[in-house]
């Protein structure tokens, strides 16, 4: 079979769907999408909430808990330990199947009438302000994240303890405002680093110690800007840098900003891997247009935040020991065959599944637990639901659902936006493709305005002392005014407290208090990332400098004093102003 161009029908912009592609959906008994990849991410991530909380009661027991389902969004919510017992009847929302309504009309009813659990949390101790955390203990505004301990504000995180303020790490300790690092300690506003040790600003560096504003580096000790020094003048040196005083971390921040932007940058992060194309991907092979893959990614593609996934395509959030997924959001874990998922995990063969565990044979199912033969909810036995289900599939292609903008929804698409209980500016659609009020009801999303908070500032984020050593306890009974004011597409919280520990550590490593909200933080290091797209490239390297003759090569190059003619598949936008260089000349430079 070959390739073919289809026209997205949301964007309306082309796409191609390789031959290989077509293989895949014909392996998985679908039709292929109608929607480009962007547009399928996009649609995917708005079934996501992982920042926004509300206050709520149990429906079932009356006990206050937090939220990621607001009032408005007609779920009914149970205490989290309440839902995992057997004190309750999974299958009372089931129903029949009625042949005479599209069939996303009648998920969605099920969806408003089967209980779901107030957040996606699992053994979690003294970690109640987060959501989608697992095995967290004193863990305080952390999202998605797993085994860690007195972590704060971060997101993605591993195997983390005394840190604050993390995006996408594993392994750190005593760390502050780091994104996609690796065994870290005592390191500081750092990306794309490993296997370092008291250093601050690293950018793409590895085994560094006790470094500062270091970019492109490997194995070094007491290295500022990229510079040697003796021990006894390191010391020296990085005295000069007072980062407890906000005014001088802020512009040390712009200064760091404008050096590395003088050097190279790999086209791809991509470690250890065979036939891959993305960014930020190890150990994988065959994976195509994938990114965030921390290893076992084999023969897939589109795959966002994976681990361990084999065949598999189109999700956010997949794997963990599973295959032959596609059009997922948090889904895998010790399961096989799932087609259109949310929050599933530990299933076999399940299509269309919200919130559904340890189950197989599922069609159309929310919040079921150890079922198996059920649609709508409804327990058939193998031989009608082998039957029924066929027959739905067809119904699906006959009387397909039309959302507001006209978008048809046939068997072999995702949910579509508006059946999601969640509104676009709740979910990490936001985060990845951020959009303003006017911008999403024109997209025909959902824009839900945040809760009025009750809390009264009593001091901006522009009046607070310049120094940390300046801060008195008594911060920690005040309300801090974000600077954004929540004016900003950030899901900004307008404002913010400090809390013991957090103060604690600002004063002992002597860094100064940050002046927005922590959601506000957590979007200044998304903007650090390159985004979930690829576009064509050719190493901007001519041999004795880059093409804009910002950077002078101190390496030899295999094409010598010749411009390089190495092309490929990057993250980084033609239209961006970075240097970007080929592998082989990247690790030329590479000190």
């Amino acid at each position: 079979m070959n390739s073919e161009t289809k026209v997205c029908q949301n964007c309306k912009n082309a796409f191609v769907i390789e031959a290989q592609d077509f293989e895949f959906y014909q392996k998985i008994e679908v039709p292929p999408p109608t929607f480009c990849p962007d547009c399928r991410l996009q649609r995917r991530l708005t079934w996501r909430n992982e920042r926004t909380l509300y206050k709520g009661k149990c429906a079932a027991t009356g006990k206050d808990f937090l939220t990621m389902f607001s009032p408005e969004s007609k779920i009914v919510v149970y205490n989290r330990d309440y839902w995992w017992s057997d004190n309750w009847d999974q299958l009372a929302s089931s129903r029949d199947y009625d042949f005479s309504r599209p069939f996303f009309e009648q998920f969605q009813e099920l969806l408003h009438a089967a209980p779901l659990p107030n957040l996606a949390n699992t053994n979690v101790v003294q970690s109640d302000y987060g959501n989608h955390n697992a095995d967290c203990k004193n863990c305080y505004l952390v999202y998605a994240s797993f085994t860690n301990e007195n972590l704060s504000y971060s997101s993605g995180c591993m195997n983390g303890r005394d840190s604050m303020d993390l995006y996408t790490a594993d392994h750190a300790e005593s760390c502050y405002e780091d994104s996609f690092c690796a065994k870290i300690n005592k390191v500081s506003f750092s990306y794309d680093s490993e296997d370092s040790l008291n250093s601050a600003f690293l950018r793409s560096c590895k085994n560094m110690n006790d470094c500062l504003a270091c970019i492109n580096m490997r194995n070094k000790s007491f290295h500022i800007w990229n510079q040697a020094y003796s021990k006894e003048e390191y010391k020296k040196k990085i005295g000069e840098y007072d980062f407890g005083s906000y005014k001088i971390l802020s512009d040390f921040k712009k200064e760091y900003e404008s050096f590395i932007k003088r050097y190279p940058r790999r086209f791809a992060s991509i470690l250890r891997s065979v036939n891959t194309t993305g960014d930020i991907m190890t150990n994988a092979k065959n994976a195509k247009y994938c990114f965030d893959g921390y290893g076992g990614i084999e023969d897939s593609k589109y795959a966002v935040h994976a681990v361990n996934l084999k065949d598999s395509y189109d999700g956010y959030g997949f794997g963990a020991n599973a295959e032959l997924l596609y059009e997922g959001v948090d889904s895998g874990i010790n399961g096989s065959n799932y087609k259109f998922t949310v929050y599933t995990h530990t299933c076999r063969d399940v299509s269309y599944t919200y919130c559904c565990h340890s189950s197989s044979h599922l069609f159309g199912c929310v919040g079921l637990r150890s079922k198996e033969y059920c649609i709508l909810n409804k327990q058939y036995s193998k031989e009608e639901y082998e039957k029924l289900v066929p027959r739905i599939i067809q119904h699906m292609k006959e009387m397909p659902y039309c959302d507001s903008q006209g978008r048809r929804y046939e068997y072999g698409e995702f949910f579509p936006v508006e059946v999601s209980p969640f509104a676009y500016n709740e979910t990490i659609a936001q985060e990845y493709f951020p959009l303003n009020q006017a911008k999403i009801a024109t997209a025909g999303f959902l824009w839900r305005d945040p809760m009025e908070k009750k809390h009264e500032v009593t001091v901006m984020a522009g009046n607070l002392p310049d120094h940390v050593k300046d801060i008195g306890d008594d911060i920690l009974n005040q309300v801090i005014g974000c600077e954004h004011g929540g004016t900003c597409t950030h899901q900004c919280m307008a404002a913010f407290k400090v809390i013991p520990n957090e103060l604690e550590f600002y004063r002992k490593a002597n860094i100064a208090l940050p002046r927005l909200c922590s959601n506000c933080r957590h979007y200044e290091r998304l903007a650090m990332r390159n985004p979930f797209r690829l576009w064509k490239g050719k190493c901007q390297c001519e041999g004795k400098n880059s093409n804009n003759k910002a950077y002078q090569n101190t390496g030899s190059h295999f094409h010598d004093l010749n411009p390089c003619p190495n092309t490929f598949e990057t993250s980084y936008a033609p239209d961006r102003p970075e240097i970007v260089y080929c592998e082989q000349c990247y690790q030329a430079e590479v000190v």
